[in-house]
């Protein structure tokens, strides 16, 4: 009866975890608004692409009465997403030329959507004009092709200066975040600007604990293997493990060689959001004795097959400040994902966890931007609520 019981348990264990992780086929059934753009590529491109415009992955095929389709797998959440016609010049928009709020589609089941796209962002205007330049005066790019040897690849860094970096003898605190182009300045965002820059300009005159910023972009195509140290079916070999060696091995020591640095474990933060969330945690767990806090904000759990393992194998070997955040309004799974790797971190290690949660928030920078000060206070100044 025990060996029965045994057996029943482990089957609905394996079914549990099929339907957990089940794939969904999306099919999207698109009509242009003209045949003006007919001969045009179709793509869409949302957070499960990381909103890359122009996807070859994600590019529709369309038929000779102007239907385009495309059919996607998902596993199940919630998803935001737009249309383009291959970069965000040419995203499409509401009939009058106005902004589009990002879609939004909750995926639990093969579904149909038929979609009919109102209006082009370049048909109404006939000069493109650039995106404005946000970051403050106190960014600046540290080098446009800084080489990963652990990739082979090269990577724009940015660097933010505290205020008064260049008249002080002080040595500062570093934070290493990913995702660089969201980071500091609009124009170079895909999906808005979490407006480090401007909260720490802010602070200053408050007279808070300053830091430098390192921001490191993001490889577009290769995101989700450089912010993943693990496999995943849709995405294919993670790199992560190469990817965190590069923060510690290369850009740390460069990093702390040219500037006023303080480099002790006390003094070393890294944050991230969704992918980023992910490799935050995985750089604590995998370097415990470099970085003193992580920013782990909407972490992406559900592309890692082995953080768990992970957490259970390492988390006794952190004590670090871990700042948790997830919406509501994300996939499904964010949150009991997130609050089922806190519980374990504290089932093994000592570490101070502080959870913020959004019922109300969506996947997106504009969400992490009204919570990075709240990271900001309790993880690097040490705050205690």
């Amino acid at each position: 009866m025990k060996i029965f019981s045994r057996l029943c348990f482990i089957c609905l264990f394996q079914l549990f975890i099929q339907i957990s992780y089940s794939q969904n086929k999306i099919t999207f059934l698109v009509k242009q608004p003209s045949v003006l753009h007919s001969g045009d590529h179709l793509f869409i491109a949302g957070n499960f692409n990381s909103w890359d415009p122009g996807d070859k992955d994600f590019e529709f095929t369309e038929d000779k009465n102007g239907i385009a389709k495309i059919t996607i797998t998902l596993p199940p959440g919630n998803y935001e997403y737009k249309f383009t016609r291959g970069d965000w010049n040419k995203v499409e928009t509401l009939a009058d030329g106005k902004g589009i709020s990002n879609r939004t589609l909750k995926v639990n089941s093969d579904t149909i959507i038929h979609v009919d796209i109102q209006g082009w962002n370049d048909d109404f205007s006939k000069t493109i004009l650039p995106k404005i330049h946000t970051a403050s005066a106190n960014v600046k790019i540290l080098d446009t092709a800084f080489f990963i040897p652990q990739l082979n690849r090269y990577r724009r860094i940015w660097i933010y200066f505290p205020p008064d970096y260049h008249q002080s003898k002080k040595h500062y605190p570093v934070l290493y975040m990913h995702d660089g182009q969201n980071l500091f300045d609009n124009a170079t965002s895909y999906a808005g600007e979490w407006g480090v820059d401007e909260y720490l300009d802010s602070i200053f005159t408050k007279g808070k604990k300053e830091v430098i910023v390192v921001g490191i972009d993001n490889g577009l195509a290769k995101r989700m293997q450089e912010y993943n140290p693990y496999s995943f079916q849709q995405f294919g070999k993670g790199e992560g493990d190469k990817y965190v060696a590069f923060l510690v091995q290369t850009l740390k020591p460069f990093i702390d060689k040219h500037y006023k640095t303080l480099t002790d474990k006390k003094n070393t933060y890294i944050a991230g959001s969704s992918m980023g969330g992910l490799i935050s945690l995985y750089a604590v767990l995998k370097y415990p004795k470099i970085f003193g806090g992580a920013g782990i904000f909407s972490p992406a759990f559900w592309t890692a097959s082995g953080i768990d393992s992970a957490v259970n194998a390492d988390a006794k070997n952190i004590h670090s400040r871990l700042f948790f955040y997830a919406g509501g309004k994300e996939t499904g799974s964010m949150i009991p994902d997130m609050k089922r790797i806190e519980k374990e971190i504290k089932t093994v290690s000592h570490s101070p966890v502080k959870e913020v949660i959004d019922e109300n928030a969506q996947h997106n920078e504009a969400a992490w931007r009204k919570y990075f000060p709240q990271f900001y206070e309790w993880t690097v100044i040490g705050k205690n609520e």
